[in-house]
C-alpha cells in the first residue's frame, strides 16, 4: 500500500515529521516497508535557453546556450548540446547539470564532448525524469517560471511516497483515510475526513438490473449523462503516478483513486456500449473476456460476473473488460459500487492469476456500509471533474450487514497484555477507531465498525488498545526463575508415545508411518467395516474406511518390501486406530509386524546358523517390552489364548488386566487374513493398546530404593510337573512364585516335553526355581519344606502331578 504524505494529510491534521509518522506506523502494525523522499529531483533546476543554433558538426544537434540563475557557474550562461527537437530561444525549461543522477536513464552525468563540442549539463525531458512517457521534447515551462530555482519545488514533487506492508486482518488500512484514522487514534493528529454528500440525481438509469450469484453481497449504480472525459486534473495524475498507477483518463482515474483513497474499488461502464439489461450472474464453462489488461481469460463455471446482451462485461470484483471500457469518446457513464464475498473472489483471482487492486481489497473484505457512500463519492468527483447530470440509484441484492457487539471488561487488558489502561484511555482509543463503545458496569460494551471485518472478540478489542498505546510501552522482564527443575511437561499419552516408539526401535524394529485408510476388506478382515467409519470421498477404492487395526497397513508394508525383495522386516507404528465415529471411539495403539526371519537378535543367515523364523513368542517379547518401557510390570498381568480372530488359534495370545480388560494381543497371523492382504511368508505381529494401560502408581520419591543383597548362597532346584497340554506353562510360574515370596526370587520354565510315556493330551513343564535366603543358610528340613510348598501350589492351581 503506497501513498504520499500529502495525500495523508489530506485525512489527517498533524504537525508531526515524516520521520515520526512512519515510527508511529510501524509502531501500530502498519509496517513502513520504505520511504521515498524524493530527492532524487532536488538536483534538477530551472532554466531558460538564451540562444540555440546549430551543432556545427551534426545537423540533428543544435549547441544551446542555458541561463541556470546566478548560483550556477557564477551567473554565467552553460554551454549545452541538445538533439531536442522543440529546443528554441527562449524555451523554460529543466537543467540537469554535472554529476546529477537522471533516474528515467539510470545515468549520472559528466562534462563530455559530444561530436566534439563540450556539453555542461542536459535538458529533459519528461521521461528522463519519470514523470510520463513523453520523450519528443525537452520539457516546456511556461515562460513566467522562475530560472534557478529547485524544478521540484515548483512542479511540487517534492512529496515523499511511503510504502506500508499490510497484514490481511487488516482491510481498513487499504485506504489512506484508513491509515489516518489509525494515526490519530495513537495520539499523532486529528482525523479530518468526511462522509461524502448523498446525491440523489433525477431520472432513471435506463438500464435494467437483476442480481443472481450468491458472490454478489449488494451492487448500487448509477448514470451520469454528458460528461466530458478527457485527461485528468494534474493533481490526480501526481498522486496516481507516485504510487506507480498510470493516469489513464478522468473517469478510470477517478476510481483508481478512490480506491486508494477510501478503500472502496469501483468500475465505470461506458453507457453506451451496454447492450440491454445488466446482469450479475455466475458465469458458464468457457466464457470468455476480453479484460482491460488486454488478455483474453476463459472463466471456471461459477465465476461471478457482470454481463449484458452481448456477454460477460466484467470478471466481477477482480477486473472489467475492454469491450465497456471508458475512453475519450464516452460521454454516458455507469458508475458501479458492489459488495461481493471475499472468499468468492479470492478462489476467482487465484483460479484466473490475476492480481488487482480490487482484488486485494475484495478479498480482505471492503466496509459494506460505505457501498452507496462510495457511489456518491465517485459521482461528485465526475461531476466535478467532467460534468454531467446524475440520474438516480438502483441499489439491489443487498444483505442487511448486522453489526456485533462485544464486551470488554476492564481488567482485560492489563490481563492479556500486561500494560495497564484506565477505562477513559480505552474508551478514546476505540472511539477514534470507529467503535462505539459505552459502559455497563465495570465493562465497555462495544459496537464494531463495519469497516473490521476482522474484530470477533474480546481479545481483538485488547489487540486494538495495545498496538495504539504502544508496543513499545511493554517492558521486557526476564523468565521467572525456578529453584528446582520443572515438572512434566508431557501428556502422559504423548510420553507413552515416544517411549514405545524408543522401545520398539531398541529391538531392532523401524518405525512405519502408514494411512489411516484401509480398504472395506481389509477392515472387516480386522474387525471394522462399520458403516460409520466409511469416508463419504475416498481418494481411491482401496483405502475407503478408518482402519480399526495398525495392523493391515503393516502386513501390507512388510509384503510390499518382501516383493521388493527385502524379506525380512521388522516394522512398527504407533498411530490412532478408529472403533466408532465418537471421539471415544479414537483409540492410540503401538503396533508391529515381523516377517522371515527378522527377530530381536537380527535376520538372516551366519557362520553360526541361520536365524530361525519368527514366531509367536517374538511378538509376546515385544509386547513386553513396551508394557515395561511404558511403566507397567508385565509379569503381573494374565495372558489367555487365543487372541482376536485375525491371530492364528493355536498361536496367539492376549494380556489382560482383570476379566474384561485387554491391553494387548500378539501372535501369528491367521492363514485367511494373508490370504485376504495378499501377503506371504512367517509372519508374526501384536497391539498394544496404550489407552487401556493404567497409569502407574505416584511414587513419593523418584530416588531408587536402597541395594539389597543377599550375604548367602542362592539355591536353586529344579521341577518337572506333568499337566494337561492346555495348562499355559505361566499359570505353573505364577503358582511357583506365590509359594514363598520371601524365598523365592525367580522362576523360569526350561523344557517342555510331550509323549507317549505321558499319557494322552499330557505334557511336561520343567521349572528351575532360585531361592534366596536373606537371614541365614538354609537348612534340607527348610529346603523341603519350601518345596513341599511349591508343589502343593502348583497342583493346586493347575491339578499338576510332580513328575518322578
Amino acid at each position: 500500500m503506497k501513498f504520499t504524505l500529502s495525500w495523508l494529510k489530506d485525512h489527517l491534521d498533524t504537525e508531526a515529521s515524516l520521520a515520526d509518522i512512519c515510527d508511529r506506523l510501524t509502531m501500530i502494525g502498519l509496517e513502513v516497508e520504505s520511504v521515498d523522499d524524493r530527492a532524487v529531483f532536488a538536483p534538477f533546476v530551472i532554466a531558460r535557453i538564451l540562444s540555440a543554433g546549430q551543432h556545427p558538426d551534426a545537423d540533428r544537434l543544435k549547441l544551446l546556450s542555458v541561463d541556470a540563475g546566478p548560483k550556477v557557474n557564477d551567473g554565467k550562461p552553460l554551454q549545452i548540446v541538445c538533439g531536442a527537437p522543440n529546443a528554441r530561444e527562449g524555451l523554460v525549461g529543466v537543467l540537469a547539470l554535472p554529476g546529477t543522477y537522471v533516474p528515467g536513464i539510470d545515468t549520472t552525468l559528466s562534462v563530455g564532448k559530444i561530436r566534439g563540442v563540450e556539453s555542461f549539463g542536459m535538458m529533459c525531458s519528461e521521461r528522463e525524469l519519470e514523470l510520463s512517457e513523453a520523450h519528443e521534447g525537452i520539457i516546456d515551462l511556461p515562460s513566467d517560471a522562475p530560472v534557478g530555482t529547485r524544478y521540484a519545488d515548483y512542479a511540487g514533487l517534492i512529496d515523499p511516497v511511503i510504502e506500508i506492508n499490510l497484514t490481511p486482518n487488516h482491510p481498513d488500512a487499504t485506504g489512506v483515510s484508513g491509515i489516518a484514522r489509525d494515526l490519530a487514534a495513537s495520539g499523532l493528529g486529528r482525523l479530518k475526513t468526511t462522509e461524502p454528500a448523498r446525491i440523489e440525481g433525477e431520472g432513471d438509469v435506463g438500464v435494467a438490473l437483476a442480481v443472481t450469484s450468491k458472490t454478489c453481497l449488494g451492487f448500487a449504480l448509477r448514470r451520469v449523462s454528458g460528461v466530458a472525459n478527457g485527461s485528468s486534473p494534474e493533481w490526480l495524475q501526481k498522486r496516481l503516478k507516485a504510487i506507480g498507477l498510470r493516469p489513464i483518463n478522468a473517469l478510470v482515474d477517478i476510481t483508481n483513486y478512490i480506491t486508494f483513497d477510501r478503500g472502496r474499488p469501483l468500475h465505470v461502464f461506458d453507457a453506451a456500449k451496454v447492450a440491454g439489461a445488466l446482469q450479475v450472474r455466475d458465469a458458464a464453462a468457457g466464457e470468455t473476456i476480453l479484460a482491460l489488461d488486454n488478455r483474453d481469460y476463459t472463466l471456471p463455471a461459477g465465476t461471478c460476473v457482470i454481463a449484458d446482451d452481448n456477454g460477460v462485461e466484467s470478471i466481477a470484483g477482480i477486473m472489467g473488460g475492454e469491450h465497456s471500457g471508458c475512453d475519450e469518446t464516452t460521454t454516458e457513464v455507469l458508475i458501479e459500487s458492489a459488495l461481493w464475498e471475499p472468499l468468492d473472489i479470492a478462489r476467482s483471482g487465484r483460479s484466473l492469476g490475476i492480481i488487482t487492486d480490487a482484488r486485494y481489497r475484495f478479498e480482505r473484505g471492503v466496509d459494506p456500509a460505505f457501498m452507496e457512500s462510495g457511489l456518491d463519492l465517485a459521482t461528485e468527483m465526475v461531476l466535478d471533474l467532467c460534468g454531467g447530470t446524475p440520474s438516480t440509484r438502483i441499489v439491489a441484492g443487498v444483505k442487511p450487514h448486522h453489526p456485533k457487539e462485544i464486551r470488554l471488561p476492564f481488567g482485560e487488558f492489563e490481563r492479556l497484555t500486561g500494560l495497564a489502561s484506565t477505562p477513559d484511555e480505552q474508551e478514546r482509543i476505540l472511539s477514534v477507531l470507529g467503535f462505539v463503545p459505552h459502559r455497563e458496569g465495570e465493562a465497555l460494551v462495544c459496537t464494531v465498525p463495519s469497516w473490521r471485518p476482522d474484530v470477533e472478540g474480546k481479545a481483538d478489542l485488547v489487540e486494538e488498545v495495545m498496538r495504539l498505546k504502544g508496543v513499545n510501552e511493554i517492558k521486557p522482564a526476564p523468565l521467572p526463575a525456578h529453584s528446582a527443575v520443572n515438572g512434566r511437561i508431557l501428556t502422559t499419552a504423548q510420553s507413552r508415545d515416544r517411549t514405545a516408539r524408543r522401545a520398539l526401535a531398541a529391538r531392532g524394529m523401524v518405525e512405519c508411518v502408514s494411512y489411516s485408510f484401509v480398504s472395506q476388506a481389509e477392515a472387516e478382515a480386522f474387525g471394522g467395516g462399520s458403516p460409520a467409519l466409511k469416508l463419504a470421498n475416498p481418494i481411491s477404492a482401496d483405502l475407503s474406511d478408518m482402519r480399526p487395526s495398525l495392523l493391515p497397513g503393516l502386513i501390507a508394508a512388510a509384503g510390499r518390501n518382501a516383493a521388493r525383495g527385502y524379506g525380512d522386516t521388522a516394522l512398527f507404528e504407533v498411530a490412532a486406530t478408529y472403533l466408532t465415529d465418537t471421539p471415544d471411539g479414537q483409540k492410540r495403539v503401538a503396533g508391529g509386524v515381523r516377517r522371515g526371519s527378522a527377530g530381536p537378535d537380527g535376520p538372516g543367515r551366519f557362520w553360526s546358523g541361520t536365524a530361525p523364523a519368527v514366531t509367536v513368542f517374538d511378538a509376546k517379547a515385544d509386547v513386553f517390552a513396551v508394557l515395561e518401557a511404558v511403566g507397567f510390570p508385565a509379569d503381573k498381568l494374565m495372558i489367555e489364548a487365543p487372541a482376536s480372530d485375525w491371530y492364528h488359534p493355536g498361536r496367539s495370545g492376549r494380556i489382560k488386566l482383570g476379566p474384561k480388560v485387554v491391553i494387548a494381543e500378539f501372535g501369528e497371523f491367521h492363514p485367511k487374513v494373508l490370504k485376504t492382504l495378499d501377503v506371504l511368508g512367517p509372519l508374526c505381529g501384536f497391539e498394544v493398546f496404550l489407552d487401556k494401560v493404567p497409569e502407574p502408581k505416584k511414587k513419593a520419591t523418584r530416588t531408587k530404593p536402597v541395594l539389597t543383597l543377599s550375604l548367602f548362597q542362592p539355591v536353586r532346584r529344579d521341577f518337572a510337573f506333568v499337566v494337561d497340554e492346555t495348562v499355559e506353562a505361566g499359570r505353573i510360574v505364577r503358582a511357583a512364585e506365590g509359594a514363598d515370596k520371601a524365598l523365592v526370587k525367580d522362576v523360569r520354565v526350561f523344557d517342555v516335553f510331550a509323549g507317549a510315556s505321558l499319557g494322552d493330551a499330557k505334557k511336561s513343564v520343567a521349572i528351575e526355581v532360585t531361592l534366596a535366603p536373606a537371614e541365614r543358610t538354609l537348612t534340607d528340613e527348610e529346603l523341603e519344606a519350601v518345596s513341599a510348598k511349591i508343589i502343593a501350589g502348583v497342583q493346586k492351581a493347575t491339578g499338576a502331578i510332580l513328575r518322578g
